[in-house]
C-alpha cells in the first residue's frame, strides 16, 4: 500500500523558558537558560539544589480545582499542553471525526511525586492503610494519554510509550506510523514529565548524573564542554499534531512542516552508559535517513541528546561523524538541553518541536554555557556554541537516547 504522508498542523508546550510554543522558541533563540533554585521541595541537604522548572504554572487557571487535585502534576501539564496544540491547529469542533483523532503520550517515569507523597504519608502514620483513592489513577503513566482523550473527546487511537528519556520521540514514531497506514487521520503526541522532587532529585543524584554546580546554577548544563559534569533536571509537556498530509490540505490547516522518518534501535549495552562508540546512536540515525529517503547531505541541523554527560555526548559525537561523514562539517549541531536541562520524557518531543520550528524559521537554536573546548570532541564540527544562527534548514533530525540503551531519532523537513 502507499504510505500517506504527515505533517505538524499544531503544537503547545509548557517549559523551563516559558508557557506557549512561542515563549519557548524565543528563548531557545535568545539563549536562555531555564536553570534556577529549586522551589517544589527544600533541596538545602542535597547534592544538587537546582533544576529547570516550569514557571509561574498554575493549575487552577486552566482546570477545575477538584480535577486538579485527581490528577498529578506531570498530567496537568500535559492537558495544558493539549488544549494549546488543539487550539494552534484548528481542529474543527464539529466536522472532525473523533473516531480517527487519537492520542499517543509518553512519559519516562509518570507520577513519582503522587506516588513519593501517598508512601510518605503512610510510613509517618500508624500502619493504618489510608490511600488517597486516586493514588493509583494519577500514578500511572498512561494517564496522561487517557485524560487528554477525554477532555476533547477523541477516540481513535489511544495509549502511552515509554523508552525512558526516548519516550516521547517513540510516541511521535508510533503516531506517525499509525497515520501513514492509515490508521488515523489526526494523532495528538508527545509527552510530559515531572519528577522535581526529593525521590527525582535523590535518586539521580545516587547515580552521580546530576550536575552539582550549585554556585551557578544558570551555567550548570554544559553540553560538549571540558569541564561538564552531568545533567540539570526539567520539567515539561510538549504535544504536536500530527495530521495525514491530504486530511489537513482538505481542512485547510496551516502546516509547520513534514515528518520525513525516523528511527529505534537498541545499544543492547549497559543499562545507564552508552555504548562508547556510540553504535546504537548510528544505527538510529542511519534508520531514519533511509526511512526518510534522504542522505547525510540533506540534514542542515542536528539537535542532539546532548545531556552533558563525559560519556554520552563523545559517544554521540562519534557516531555523527561515522554517520555524516565529510557533511558533519556543513551541519549545524547544538544541544538545546544547555537551556532546557534534561526533561526526560519530555525530551523528546520539546526537541522535535525545536527542530520543527528551526525548518519554519530557518534559524539554529545555540549550545549555551560553552566556555573551554573539549579535546575529545572534533572542532572542526560547529556546535552552535552560545549563539543562535540563521540558515536555510532543509530538514533537521532530533536524537534521544534513554537509560536501558533505548534510540529513538525524528526527522523533519520542510513542507513542500
Amino acid at each position: 500500500m502507499e504510505l500517506k504522508r504527515v505533517v505538524v498542523t499544531g503544537m503547545g508546550a509548557l517549559t523551563p523558558l516559558g508557557n506557549t510554543v512561542n515563549d519557548y522558541w524565543k528563548g531557545l533563540i535568545n539563549g536562555v537558560s531555564g536553570a534556577d533554585t529549586i522551589t517544589r521541595f527544600d533541596a538545602s541537604k542535597f547534592k544538587t539544589r537546582f533544576a529547570c522548572e516550569i514557571k509561574g504554572f498554575e493549575p487552577t487557571n486552566f482546570l477545575e480545582r477538584k480535577e486538579a487535585r485527581k490528577i498529578d502534576r506531570f498530567t496537568q501539564i500535559a492537558l495544558v499542553a493539549s488544549d494549546q496544540a488543539v487550539a494552534d491547529a484548528n481542529i474543527p469542533k464539529d466536522s472532525t471525526n473523533r473516531d480517527r483523532v487519537g492520542v499517543i503520550f509518553a512519559s519516562g517515569i509518570g507520577g513519582l511525586m503522587t506516588f513519593q507523597d501517598e508512601v510518605v504519608n503512610f510510613a509517618k502514620g500508624d500502619g493504618t492503610p489510608r490511600f488517597n483513592p486516586f493514588f493509583i489513577p494519577k500514578m500511572i503513566l498512561d494517564i496522561a494519554a487517557g485524560q487528554i482523550s477525554m477532555r476533547h473527546g477523541f477516540r481513535g487511537p489511544n495509549f502511552a510509550v515509554v523508552s525512558a528519556c526516548a519516550s516521547s520521540t517513540n510516541a511521535i514514531m508510533e503516531a506517525y506510523n499509525l497515520i501513514r497506514l492509515a490508521k488515523a487521520n489526526i494523532i495528538l503526541t508527545g509527552g510530559s514529565e515531572s519528577v522535581v522532587s526529593e525521590a527525582g532529585v535523590g535518586g539521580f543524584n545516587a547515580m552521580k548524573a546530576l550536575s552539582e554546580r550549585n554556585d551557578d546554577p544558570k551555567t550548570a548544563s554544559r553540553p560538549y564542554d571540558r569541564d561538564r559534569d552531568g545533567f540539570v533536571m526539567g520539567e515539561a509537556a510538549g504535544v504536536l499534531v500530527l495530521e495525514e498530509l491530504e486530511h489537513a490540505v482538505q481542512r485547510g490547516a496551516r502546516i509547520y512542516c513534514e515528518i520525513a522518518g525516523c528511527g529505534a534501535t537498541a545499544d543492547a549495552h549497559h543499562i545507564t552508559a552508552p555504548h562508547p562508540e556510540g553504535l546504537g546512536a548510528k544505527n538510529v540515525m542511519l534508520e531514519a535517513l533511509a526511512d526518510a529517503g534522504l542522505t547525510p547531505a540533506d540534514i542542515d541541523y542536528i539537535n542532539t541528546h546532548g545531556t552533558a554527560t563525559p560519556l554520552g555526548d563523545i559517544a554521540e559525537v562519534k557516531a555523527i561523524v561515522d554517520v555524516f561523514g565529510e557533511n558533519a562539517y556543513d551541519l549545524n549541531i547544538s544541544s538545546t538541553k544547555s537551556m532546557t536541562g534534561h526533561c526526560l520524557g519530555a525530551a523528546g518531543v520539546i526537541e522535535a518541536m525545536a527542530c520543527a520550528l528551526s525548518v519554519t524559521h530557518d534559524c539554529i537554536p545555540p549550545t549555551i554555557n560553552h566556555f573551554t573546548d573539549d579535546p575529545d570532541l572534533d572542532s572542526r564540527l560547529n556546535f552552535t556554541f552560545n549563539k543562535s544562527q540563521q540558515r536555510s534548514v532543509r530538514a533537521a533530525l532530533s536524537n534521544t537516547f534513554g537509560f536501558g540503551g533505548h534510540n529513538a531519532c525524528v526527522i523533519m523537513k520542510k513542507y513542500a
